[in-house]
């Protein structure tokens, strides 16, 4: 008898997938926690490098944060899903960076430059956050969509030839 069809139910084998994975497939608790994590990134690690070497450090620390956590997010799904995912995944991380801002202003811990941000600052800091993940995950997708797409032909390629058949 064919394996498709066991005899008992205990011959299924289901993978339970990883909690990683799990929390990768979700796009709002992935952006949520990204937004957070940036915002606190930002008020306590960019605001003590001000002004040196470091600073730009903590700023690539920061794209490579938010690169890789729409990278595990996106690589769960065909590249046609990216197209909604990616501008979802910043409209959502935005959104988790603006509620921690407010939080962090009201108790005064929020940065604006060598200065504490004050409600006045927090609409064009946002459109600012908007504007630069926005930039930042789109053009990663878009890297990245071009590396899946290429590495898909190469090996498609490369199985195509395998199974010409072979003159002797």
């Amino acid at each position: 008898m064919s394996s498709f069809f066991p005899k008992h139910t205990v011959q299924w084998h289901f993978e339970e997938p990883t909690v990683m994975r799990r929390f990768s497939l979700n796009l709002v608790e992935m952006a949520l926690l990204t937004g957070v994590v940036l915002r606190l990134y930002r008020a306590v690690v960019m605001t003590q490098s001000a002004g040196s070497w470091a600073f730009v450090v903590a700023v690539a620390g920061g794209v490579v944060l938010l690169c890789a956590m729409a990278t595990l997010h996106l690589a769960n799904f065909p590249l046609q899903r990216w197209l909604w995912r990616a501008p979802l995944f910043v409209l959502v991380e935005v959104a988790a960076e603006a509620l921690t801002s407010v939080a962090l202003i009201a108790l005064k811990r929020e940065p604006t430059g060598t200065a504490r941000a004050e409600f006045g600052d927090w609409m064009p800091m946002m459109w600012s956050a908007l504007w630069t993940r926005g930039l930042i995950v789109l053009a990663w997708a878009l890297v990245l969509a071009g590396v899946v797409w290429l590495v898909r032909h190469t090996i498609l390629r490369a199985e195509r030839i395998d199974e010409e058949p072979q003159e002797v």
